[in-house]
Parts: structure tokens; C-alpha cells; sequence
């Protein structure tokens, strides 16, 4: 649910703290654990931090992610993918299947121009 218009956008005042006085170029990382912070102009350029619940996750602000959280930048949960074995194999049939495709293409003669 987006904040109302008459409080304005979230940014954590610690996070604006560390940014004051400091250049992007030589800032360097600049570690949080506000993940609700939004992004605000001033941000551009730094590179942040962000605590995913394990570690700390470097994300690059550029002019896209303005208005945006910081926390959408760094996932909380580790993907992996579905399947084991059975999944594999499938896989294995697939790609086989393409190859073979592919080569009975190459082989084939070329069909003849209709006039």
C-alpha cells in the first residue's frame, strides 16, 4: 500500500546522515539495515549496502531507482530451482531432442523456389 501524499516518501534519517558531506566517488559502501528507506534523488551514485537478513547486499543507485525501497534490491530468499533428478533427466531429453532437431535442419536440402 503506498504512504499518503501528505506525509511523503519514507527515508530513514540515519541513512541521510551518512550521506551528508559525502561524494559518491570516494563514499564507498555505505551499510543499512533500512530496507523500507525509499530512494531520494540525493542517493545517485552511492553504492548502499543493504542487510537481506544474512548479509549485506551492494546495491548501486542510479536515476531508475528513485521512489523506489532499497530492500526491493536485495532478495531475501535464495531461489532454488525446482526439481532434483527426475527434473534433470528432463532437461537432459529436452536439450537432446533440440540438438537433433537442429542437425536433421542443417541436413535437410533446401525446398525449391515456387515460381
Amino acid at each position: 500500500m503506498a504512504r499518503s501524499l501528505k506525509k511523503g516518501p519514507y527515508v530513514d534519517v540515519k541513512l541521510l546522515k551518512k550521506l551528508v558531506g559525502k561524494k559518491p566517488a570516494n563514499a564507498g559502501v555505505i551499510k543499512t539495515w533500512a530496507r523500507g528507506s525509499q530512494i531520494s534523488p540525493e542517493m545517485v551514485g552511492f553504492t548502499f549496502g543493504v542487510h537481506n537478513g544474512k548479509t549485506h547486499v551492494d546495491v548501486l543507485v542510479t536515476e531508475e531507482m528513485v521512489g523506489h525501497r532499497l530492500g526491493e534490491f536485495s532478495p531475501t530468499k535464495k531461489f532454488i530451482r525446482h526439481g532434483g533428478k527426475m527434473q534433470k533427466e528432463l532437461e537432459q531429453k529436452r536439450q537432446e531432442s533440440e540438438i537433433a532437431a537442429a542437425k536433421a535442419a542443417k541436413e535437410a536440402p533446401a525446398p525449391a523456389a515456387k515460381k
